[in-house]
């Protein structure tokens, strides 16, 4: 009999969620072991938990690495928990991605041999992102080799970084990231050295004090602009000025634009209810398929520019866009993909719940003389009290959905199946949430064309799809309600 605290040996042969891995005992007995594992890791491990079917365990040695392994460039990697797939070889990263999706699809949704294609891999597996928010904490989380230590190289007091995983008082410290643009982490160690020179006070989440609490980067991919967000707890402008001269100072040449978010919420969002401008437009602007968005402080824009171009191709290369074809977006954001669309077919109507995102799609049509794009702001959910103003335009051939992590709420998924187009396209961005809503879609008399997972996130756990429903012209709408 296995107890708890016994030690045992097996191999990892899959990955699962928050850092858990799956393997078998050799007596057949299912193991779901937590570390940093890859595939093929022959593991020792400590026994957590012995349940009915299964066994919980702590890996403790790697005794023999899998080909799959690779050595991180992140000395951060393990502690930051951002990046948690940095010790597996980006190829075979791609295919437990794959995997990651067709499980989903069949045992959450009973699809058989779902159509997922292989993954559209990232033309940079670092430095991709354009978009870093790193956080302020009076509370620095210490690394393992620092607890016996008498004299610290850093102060407890000040951390600027990303939060330890499961904690939102603590901060790592962070010196360099690797997901992040150059330009990115030149703004964080100016800022850190500005902060510490001036003995600016880090916002603490339980005492809801201090002034510093976010510094929120972002980078035009295309047109090389940098923004800088600084949030703090309230506005000192002889203090803003100074910071913004130190940053020029430091980024002699760059195209930058630099504003101070304010805040007095006792919370850990990295947004405002004020806004200064200090340097520059207040905004930057990215060049997508041809098209321009500007991108204030608070707007949302996909956090990879250039596989963002993959992913919209991707959607337009399987909505099958008629000349005559009007065009419902669903959770719209900001209209990057209701524009792109938008030369392909007659019209375009936009449905999103945020005002400020409504507000910056209308600006970005106009922006790029887009004429045939309408955007209306809505909660989803009540996406079937907006159908009598939707009479104004055309029944939707094509209906293209980009619900949030959670899926489609189940009276907007409702109501776009009363709409019956003849293409559904699904962008999801979690698999089960994907499986579950695309069930209730075949179920409705549609078959699953393809699904085309794109990596937008590499060395994370992350993975964009775009699948194409289509309705099936052999199973009447009718008779598929009924079932």
């Amino acid at each position: 009999m296995l107890r708890k605290g016994d030690s045992i040996e097996l191999t990892v042969t899959d990955l699962a969620e928050k850092e858990q891995c799956f393997g078998r005992l050799d007596n057949g007995m299912a193991v779901m072991v937590s570390g940093m594992l890859a595939i093929g890791d022959r593991v020792s491990a400590k026994i957590k938990k012995v349940k009915q079917r299964y066994i919980e365990a702590i890996a403790v040695e790697v005794l023999d690495a899998s080909p799959d392994r690779m050595e991180p460039v992140c000395s951060s990697f393990g502690v930051c928990g951002g990046c948690k797939l940095m010790h597996i070889r980006y190829d075979a990263q791609l295919l437990y991605k794959q995997k990651k999706v067709k499980d989903a699809l069949e045992h959450l949704g009973d699809f058989v041999a779902p159509p997922v294609m292989a993954v559209l891999a990232a033309l940079d597996s670092v430095h991709y992102r354009n978009k870093i928010e790193f956080s302020f904490s009076n509370m620095r989380y210490l690394l393992p080799e620092e607890l016996s230590l008498e004299q610290l190289s850093r102060p407890k007091e000040f951390a600027l970084g990303f939060h330890t995983p499961g904690n939102f008082e603590k901060v790592i410290d962070i010196d360099y990231c690797y997901l992040a643009k150059e330009s990115m982490n030149r703004v964080l160690a100016l800022t850190r050295q500005f902060a510490l020179a001036n003995a600016l006070v880090p916002y603490g989440a339980k005492a809801h004090t201090g002034f510093l609490r976010n510094l929120v980067v972002r980078v035009s991919e295309n047109r090389e602009e940098v923004m800088v967000n600084l949030v703090t707890s309230w506005y000192d402008e002889e203090l803003m000025q100074r910071y913004r001269v130190h940053l020029e100072s430091g980024m002699a040449g760059q195209k930058m634009t630099v504003v101070n978010n304010v805040t007095e919420r006792k919370n850990t969002v990295a947004t405002g209810e004020k806004e200064f401008t200090l340097i520059g437009t207040g905004y930057i602007t990215e060049r997508l398929g041809g098209l321009d968005f500007r991108i204030s402080a608070n707007s949302f824009f996909q956090t990879n520019s250039r596989q963002a171009e993959v992913l919209y191709h991707s959607i337009l290369e399987v909505a099958g866009l008629r000349p005559e074809d009007t065009v419902y977006d669903l959770y719209c954001g900001t209209g990057t993909i209701t524009l792109y669309m938008a030369k392909h077919c007659r019209q375009v109507v936009g449905l999103e719940m945020v005002e400020s995102s409504i507000s910056d799609a209308r600006s970005n049509a106009t922006f790029n003389g887009i004429d045939n794009a309408a955007f209306f702001q809505v909660d989803l959910k009540d996406f079937h009290g907006m159908l009598d103003l939707l009479e104004s335009y055309a029944a939707p051939g094509v209906i293209i959905t980009d619900p949030p992590r959670a899926g489609m709420h189940p009276k907007a998924l409702s109501t776009m199946l009363r709409l019956k187009p003849r293409r559904i396209i699904y962008v999801s961005c979690n698999p089960a949430s994907l499986a579950r809503d695309g069930k209730e879609i075949c179920l409705q008399g549609y078959r699953l064309l393809s699904v085309q997972p794109v990596d937008m996130f590499p060395h994370t756990s992350h993975i964009e799809s775009v699948a194409c429903f289509e309705m099936d012209s052999f199973v009447p709408v009718t008779e598929a309600q009924d079932n």
